[in-house]
């Protein structure tokens, strides 16, 4: 009896190990930043630094925003968001998250927090399934953000901000084959009543960071950097709305 119970175990863990494997083997296989991405911003300008991938500006309004990715998109995708809205005076970092699953690293907020002590006031971002780890950290610290942008994303179930004030900006696309916009449509009651809406017509999920194709989204009958530019307009018109 005990030889089959030490057998049962034992394959049980192999199975785990075998699974683990594939799992990591999967998760490293990620969207890279595309060559249109590296046209728009210069490699010079990509700092890696504390686990983030950084973008300060010169004239600091001492407010960060902490970007979560997307799941197995790397960080850099999002440079030229990032970058540009650095130019205006915040301070944008992307972590670098386990497996580059953004939710197995949803406390990068507080870890942001102690590297750029500078910095008085933070807002959380995220992309896809980023925005559902940033969502998850803002709904459980509430006083440690101002503020929560999504793109192409939106909260768990479990994150019901309906009765919270706290100002939203939902970014979504007309052609966005995962963050579709009949799942923003039913998701929209956990949103805040402060959230604010913007669909961007021709856009798709993949262009959400400049990374090409992803599996499972639709064709936009934009480029990338023209979706990058109306996000980058209406992100910085709601952070002027909301006095940053």
């Amino acid at each position: 009896m005990k030889k089959v119970i030490k057998y049962i175990l034992v394959s049980i863990f192999a199975l785990m190990i075998i699974a683990f494997g594939g799992f990591y083997i999967w998760s490293e296989q990620t969207y890279k930043p595309s060559d249109e991405l590296y046209a728009l911003v210069g490699k010079g300008d990509i700092k890696k630094e504390n686990g983030f991938v950084t973008f300060e500006p010169t004239k600091n309004k001492k407010v960060g925003i902490v970007l979560y990715p997307g799941a197995k998109v790397e960080p850099e995708a999002y440079g030229y968001y990032a970058k540009e809205l650095a130019k205006e005076g915040y301070t944008v970092v992307i972590p670098d998250v386990r497996f580059n699953f953004a939710l197995f690293d949803k406390n990068k907020a507080t870890e942001a927090k102690d590297a750029y002590p500078a910095v008085e006031k933070w807002y959380v971002a995220g992309h896809s399934l980023g925005g559902v780890a940033a969502t998850a950290y803002a709904y459980e610290n509430p006083k440690e953000v101002e503020g929560i942008i999504l793109l192409g994303s939106y909260p768990s179930d479990s994150n019901d901000f309906s009765k919270m004030k706290v100002p939203m900006l939902s970014l979504y696309a007309e052609y966005d084959g995962l963050s579709t916009v009949e799942k923003i449509m039913k998701t929209k009651h956990l949103l805040s009543k402060e959230a604010n809406m913007h669909k961007i017509a021709g856009g798709n999920h993949g262009q959400f960071g400049v990374y090409g194709k992803q599996k499972g989204d639709h064709e936009a009958t934009i480029s990338a950097k023209k979706q990058q530019e109306e996000m980058i307009a209406v992100t910085k018109k709601w952070l002027d709305q909301n006095g940053e």
